[in-house]
């Protein structure tokens, strides 16, 4: 096995895929404000997984919002008629991948309590950067729905097409999963989506680049130790 090494042609442009397949919420101050007290290196893990939340509850409102819909009319307490919408399906499945997808299934939990999840515990291996799937347990009639996959941070884009993959072999269409990101950048937008185009993924940010050992720039750290409090200090 080689080690990883950055794609050598250039990334595909992205205009093909914003607004269609790539949905970035709005740089607009606050979520700015939350990315910088994230991003800095003297943010505790206290504070960290304040910020991280807060920018957890907008990613997940605005992936929910991309689910089907169906119209519902309801009467409002003045006597008159609302034409509104209502989720299309009966059950809403959500895929993490272990430990920082994790840090996404409490707030979903707490808007959608009727979440039916699975797991996906996929492992990246830190010289060579290929993704090794070691274990994967997906509710019963997940084939039939629309599923939130939950990933925080997408660098290469090999483990989220990993977990791409296990999942259309589940019986889910690749156009039905919603992929909820909190960071990502171009390469690895340019990689997935070209070998996955049916893919929607909502993310809170899209970073500048790739380093050369992997890491988006200018990045967030280890999301996954950094919530959890597995690195002292951190």
């Amino acid at each position: 096995m080689t080690a990883w090494t950055r794609p050598t042609t250039e990334p595909v442009p992205l205009d093909r895929y914003l607004g269609v397949n790539v949905f970035e919420l709005p740089k607009q101050p606050g979520l700015i404000a939350l990315h910088t007290e994230a991003r800095s290196a003297d943010t505790g893990q206290e504070r960290f997984v304040r910020a991280a939340g807060r920018i957890i509850r907008l990613l997940l409102e605005t992936a929910l919002s991309h689910l089907e819909h169906r119209p519902r009319a309801v009467t409002t307490p003045t006597g008159y008629t609302y034409e509104g919408l209502e989720p299309a399906a009966p059950a809403l499945y959500a895929v993490s991948i272990p430990r920082a997808g994790d840090a996404l299934e409490g707030g979903l939990r707490e808007i959608r309590p009727d979440t039916r999840f699975g797991k996906i515990l996929i492992q990246r291996d830190p010289t060579t950067k290929q993704p090794t799937l070691f274990y994967s347990k997906l509710p019963s009639g997940i084939a039939d729905g629309e599923v939130l996959l939950l990933d925080p941070t997408i660098a290469t884009g090999g483990t989220l097409l990993t977990a791409v993959n296990e999942l259309i072999a589940a019986g889910v269409a690749e156009h039905r999963i919603v992929v909820v990101n909190v960071l990502t950048c171009p390469e690895a937008l340019a990689t997935v989506l070209t070998r996955r185009p049916d893919l929607r993924i909502v993310t809170s940010h899209i970073d500048e680049s790739l380093t050369d050992q992997a890491f988006m720039l200018p990045g967030i750290g280890d999301f996954g130790d950094r919530f959890h409090g597995t690195v002292a200090g951190v």
